[in-house]
């Protein structure tokens, strides 16, 4: 039994986390492009009675936890799920790749999160998200530190009453992780198995989770093409790369593309020294800043959102992740504040502050939240309903 429950985690943490684009699909635009022009737009409307169940729950217990939000947050939560609503979008599905028709799955509403056995929850003594970085990030070294403490500061607003720390870089060779040359793409790929494997070793004690961040691509096995990231639950651990967030990624010009005569030597790690990372704009911000939050998010046991536009939906490429919001849907929202306990106003404010302070900077390098200027006017538009009623 003990064994069966093991492999059943493995399992959907390698469906639902990994967010694995196979061979046939990554080299094939032509694909996408087919796809596009043979499937409509299909749109995900749920029906308001099925997306409030879903909120509140059938449970008596659950259903009066609910009625502890104040009525602003209620409103905010309720009105999220009627139609036409200016917060809270449905689903649109543009093409046969995106994640939802490739990847059916059962949607997971508050009560079936709350029920599951495997999801965490901070507690006293492990409420810390520790993040590792692995390898170089960025070009200049003032930037790449800059650039690693946004992301933190991003992910602590995110987590709104965790504390996030960031635990001292390391290089590649002090993983003694694996590493390849990807036979399509010709860029350096590291194994993310041995990755969660090095991260177990070094996570503090009071660690709600680590997370090894890297700009260098992952792949997690022999047979696969590369994997964005993997995680575990039960242990509080994933590694996520950001590489082909570069816009350039998929051009024969990508600056990371490696001579086809490289050989490379086992334990040689020589290779990785002066390595192309992709320059810091607002874009690779904003995605960086998107897939850590939700990657994170599953390690709270929040699965894939299905239920209406959400920063937890699934992503098979890179075009389908641009779609996600940043934020998070009013289900997925109490899912996370039931496991944290912070009042939805203070959890937005925080996240303002973080894009208006990059805007007020006087550094040589101000943060670039240009990509964010949507996001800020969504929170906007929510602090007001928030707000507007306790007057």
């Amino acid at each position: 039994m003990r064994q069966a429950a093991q492999v059943w985690r493995w399992l959907w943490f390698l469906f639902t986390i990994s967010s694995v684009l196979s061979e046939t699909h990554q080299l094939s635009p032509v694909f996408d492009l087919y796809s596009k022009t043979h499937l409509k737009m299909q749109v995900i409307e749920h029906p308001v009675e099925r997306l409030h169940t879903a909120l509140l729950s059938t449970r008596k217990d659950l259903i009066e936890t609910y009625q502890q939000f104040s009525r602003p947050e209620k409103t905010l939560l309720e009105e999220g799920l009627l139609p036409g609503n200016s917060l809270f979008n449905p689903i649109t599905i543009h093409s046969n790749s995106d994640w939802i028709p490739a990847h059916p799955e059962d949607p997971q509403d508050f009560q079936s999160f709350y029920i599951n056995p495997y999801r965490r929850s901070p507690s006293s003594g492990h409420n810390t998200i520790y993040i590792q970085t692995i390898g170089s990030f960025g070009e200049g070294a003032d930037v790449a530190v800059q650039y690693v403490e946004w992301l933190k500061d991003y992910c602590q607003a995110f987590y709104y009453g965790l504390v996030v720390k960031l635990l001292p870089p390391v290089t590649v060779a002090s993983t003694a992780c694996s590493f390849r040359i990807n036979d399509n793409t010709h860029n350096l790929q590291l194994h993310a198995g041995e990755l969660l494997n090095f991260l177990k070793k070094k996570k503090p004690r009071d660690a709600f989770c680590i997370v090894g961040i890297t700009m260098i691509d992952l792949y997690p096995r022999d047979s696969w093409n590369f994997v964005f990231g993997q995680a575990s639950l039960t242990d509080g651990m994933g590694v996520f790369s950001f590489a082909r967030y570069d816009d350039n990624f998929y051009q024969r010009s990508y600056a990371g593309r490696l001579k086809k005569n490289i050989k490379l030597k086992l334990g040689d790690y020589s290779v990785f020294e002066n390595y192309y990372t992709p320059p810091i704009t607002s874009t690779l911000l904003l995605r960086s800043c998107k897939t850590l939050t939700h990657e994170i998010g599953h390690i709270f046991g929040v699965k894939h959102c299905q239920w209406l536009n959400c920063v937890m939906q699934g992503s098979n490429h890179l075009e389908e992740s641009d779609r996600r919001p940043l934020d998070l849907c009013p289900i997925c929202l109490r899912k996370l504040q039931s496991a944290i306990g912070f009042k939805i106003a203070d959890r937005y404010k925080a996240l303002l502050h973080w894009i208006e302070d990059g805007a007020a900077s006087s550094e040589q390098n101000p943060k670039p939240t240009q990509a964010f200027q949507e996001y800020k006017h969504w929170l906007y538009k929510c602090l007001r309903i928030l707000e507007g009623e306790k007057s």
